[in-house]
């Protein structure tokens, strides 16, 4: 009975876990004023959230991990994404750590994060070769695949910046990422349980419970943000996940909100300067919803919604049209 549960027993053991810890944690940032510095260039509306407790991502970690620790076997694809999620995380607390200390809204320079981002893909890359990982790239939906070889590695890398700094961009409202990111964990729990991958799975589920736990607190008007400790985490996390069920070019689309606002980043930057004029009021995309006179919980809501479509749409391809 456990066995055929494991999944919704690993959800609610990591929702309670972080919904225990949140009380006992965010009055601790409160008393280190560890709290989020508002950029001057956002939304007006968010100034009224400076001081809000910051690095709750920290939570999600706390929990992610005695969860896993529990129901998850010791294995290596279990240390590979703990390692590109803690590794992650770690860079987005140091991040967090200087913001605060330094009372600005940049921590680590873009070199520093880049470098660090680097240096992690390495180390994983390094336990996928110990691993004998598959080297090949699934296209959805299809039984076919393309070998890569060595080519793999800039792939990888390329996978693991991209979608730490794509999930960090999203995390910009009370519940956004959280609410997003549950929903895309939840995709791959299924995924990985339907390919028999049972331990990812768990990971998976580990990750769902966690974020929905921090959820409570973070849900409009939110008590603590996650912080760059919880988005490049969670970013980490996504990757590793899709890199081990080896869906990788899968993740373009259960991420489908994450690419979307990294679209918007990059047409905007790129309007700017080549033209310069804004194709949004302000990008990341759910700020220029939130200038259209949209409330911030009507445009959480609305990209939660988009964000089902897309997991949905993900675990079609990957579940169904493939059996």
């Amino acid at each position: 009975m456990f066995a055929d549960n494991v999944l919704i027993v690993t959800i609610v053991a990591a929702f309670l876990i972080a919904v225990l810890i949140g009380p006992l944690f965010i009055p601790v940032l409160r008393r280190l004023k560890f709290g989020q510095a508002i950029r001057e260039e956002g939304p007006d509306s968010h100034q009224k959230k400076a001081g809000t407790p910051t690095m709750g991502g920290t939570i999600i970690l706390l929990a992610l991990i005695f969860t896993v620790l529990k129901f998850a076997n010791a294995k290596m694809e279990i240390y590979f994404l703990l390692l590109v999620t803690l590794g992650y995380g770690l860079i987005g607390f140091l991040d967090d750590f200087i913001k605060i200390k330094k009372k600005r809204n940049l921590g680590l320079t873009a070199k520093q994060k880049f470098a660090g981002q680097i240096l992690l893909a390495v180390g994983a890359y390094i336990l996928l070769i110990l691993m004998g990982h598959d080297t090949s790239l699934h296209l959805p939906g299809t039984p076919w695949k393309l070998e890569l070889g060595y080519f793999y590695f800039p792939f990888l890398l390329f996978l693991l910046v991209g979608t730490t700094n794509a999930v960090n961009l999203t995390d910009g409202l009370d519940g956004l990422l959280a609410g997003t990111g549950a929903i895309a964990f939840g995709a791959y729990a299924i995924i990985a349980w339907f390919g028999q991958d049972y331990d990812t799975a768990i990971f998976s589920a580990a990750v769902v419970g966690a974020v929905l736990g921090f959820l409570v607190f973070n849900a409009h008007p939110a008590r603590v943000f996650m912080g760059d400790t919880g988005s490049l985490g969670l970013g980490g996390a996504l990757a590793g996940i899709a890199i081990m069920t080896k869906t990788e070019l899968l993740l373009a689309i259960i991420g489908g909100v994450f690419v979307v606002e990294t679209i918007s980043v990059i047409l905007q930057v790129v309007s700017f300067k080549t033209r310069g004029k804004r194709i949004f009021r302000m990008s990341p995309l759910h700020h220029h919803f939130e200038l259209t006179g949209w409330s911030e919980w009507r445009v959480v809501v609305t990209f939660w919604l988009v964000g089902m479509f897309f997991a949905g749409l993900g675990v079609y391809l990957e579940v169904v049209t493939i059996r």
